[in-house]
């Protein structure tokens, strides 16, 4: 299932406090960077996930090797991989975070069997979708024909 309804998208955003992100990047301009970003900036703490850059600080935490190694409490599992990254992904999610609440997979990034899996656990699975794009989609950030809105200059 990738059709979501509003609600539902909304409700998990409203809900989650704590967001781990698995592949993100530490590039400015890769997709992982910039939507782990704007969630960190949106108020969320954001835990970055990635064994290459383990160790080093990112948006005022220390990037993880594995989901294993964050010892607080992860509302939701934000992931940035290849579709068949996925279910050891969501085998380690749900092995580490038992209260978890939401495993979300990027655009492009699908599988059914391992969203199956969450599911069967009671555990939110939204695929194929960005959570940058909804929060400002539905939190009414995006005006102006999709374009989020800024300062911009009447004078010419």
């Amino acid at each position: 299932m990738t059709d979501y309804t509003d609600s539902l998208l909304k409700d998990i955003l409203q809900r989650t406090k704590v967001v781990a992100v698995v592949g993100v990047s530490m590039n400015p301009v890769r997709p992982s960077y910039y939507v782990a970003r704007y969630l960190s900036l949106k108020g969320y703490t954001v835990i970055p996930v990635n064994p290459g850059h383990a160790g080093k600080a990112l948006f005022g935490q220390t990037v993880r090797a594995s989901l294993a190694e964050i010892s607080e409490p992860v509302d939701m599992v934000d992931i940035f991989r290849r579709s068949e990254a996925v279910p050891p992904i969501v085998d380690e999610a749900l092995s580490a975070f038992p209260d978890l609440r939401t495993i979300w997979m990027q655009i492009g990034v699908e599988h059914p069997e391992a969203a199956a899996k969450a599911q069967a656990r009671g555990v939110d699975v939204v695929m194929n979708r960005c959570p940058k794009i909804e929060y400002q989609r539905l939190f009414g950030e995006l005006r102006m024909g999709g374009f989020a809105t800024g300062v911009i200059s009447s004078k010419l």
